[in-house]
Parts: C-alpha cells; structure tokens; sequence
C-alpha cells in the first residue's frame, strides 16, 4: 500500500467521471465522499444530476457507497438513504478500515474500487493507502470556513500533478 498525496485525475465534479469508462476499466465499486464532492456542505437533498450519475454507474454494473467522515449525527446514512446506496459514516479517511469495511461489505477487491472525494488528506491519501484508486473533484464550495482555503492551498501541488495522471 502506497503513502502518495497524489490522484489519478483530477475531474471539474463527479458527473464528469464517465460510469462506461470506469467499467471498462474493471471498476466495481465507487467509494463517494459527501461534503464538497457529491453536494454542498450543509445540503440535505441529491441534486438530479447526482441521481442521473448514481443510475448511470448502476447500469454499468458499478455500486455506488458513501464513504464520508461526517461529524453531524446521521446526515451521511440520511443522504445515502435518499439515494438508496450504503454508507459507513465517521469513517476516518486516511485510515484504511472504512475502505476495506466498504470493499468487504460489497464483495469487491481494491482493483475494482475507485475513491471520489475532493480531499488530498483524506478521500486520495486514504485509497492509496488502501490500494484503491483516487478520483480527485474540484470542491463544489470552498465557503464558511476559512481552515477550508489553507488545507486546498497547500494540495495545490498534488492536485496539479494528479492532472498528468488520469485514469478515465
């Protein structure tokens, strides 16, 4: 298992990463981070295009599952609820138990796991750890908190080199 601060691709939002294409690349299993790569923080709801995104991976064959770290009480397994897809909440990206708990609940290996998340710290350092491979979004809103703007300053690099190295 790999300790790399850097993705495979860095994508405008996750309806920008093509279902097809992850599974001609054998993918399986999205792992999906909440605040800031599938909705806003704060944002109860699925937009549509998330809906879209969540049935176009199912028709490839591909599961999608939150994989989030959450503090609020209950709004990870209340998204995932209103999206009818499995969730591990509180689960402590970087650490690799929450992706091997998420990769053993639904069968799959880390080749056919992918990570979407908006974080270097936790969603990329996670799944590298893990042997997952990480998809990296541009954060839909970087507003409210200021500690936000620092920790994207400081990944600036390693989002940078994630841009040479895509992988859909």
């Amino acid at each position: 298992m790999s300790f790399s601060l850097i993705p495979r691709g860095v994508y405008p939002a996750v309806t920008h990463i093509s279902p097809k294409a992850l599974a001609e690349k054998g993918v399986r299993l999205v792992l999906a981070d909440l605040d800031n790569t599938l909705v806003p923080y704060r944002v109860t709801e699925p937009s549509r295009a998330v809906r879209q995104w969540r049935d176009a991976l199912a028709a490839e064959g591909i599961a999608l599952f939150l994989l989030s770290n959450s503090r609020k009480p209950g709004r990870p397994h209340s998204f995932a609820q209103k999206l009818d897809i499995p969730c591990i909440g509180h689960a402590g990206k970087p650490k690799r138990e929450g992706f091997f708990r998420a990769m053993e609940r639904m069968g799959v290996t880390p080749d056919q796991t992918v990570m979407v998340g908006d974080q270097i710290f936790t969603d990329v350092l996670g799944a590298n750890r893990s042997g997952v491979t990480p998809l990296l979004v541009k954060p839909i809103r970087l507003a409210g908190n200021p500690g936000r703007y620092i920790r994207y300053a400081v990944e600036t690099p390693f989002r940078l080199l994630g841009r040479w190295r895509p992988f859909v």
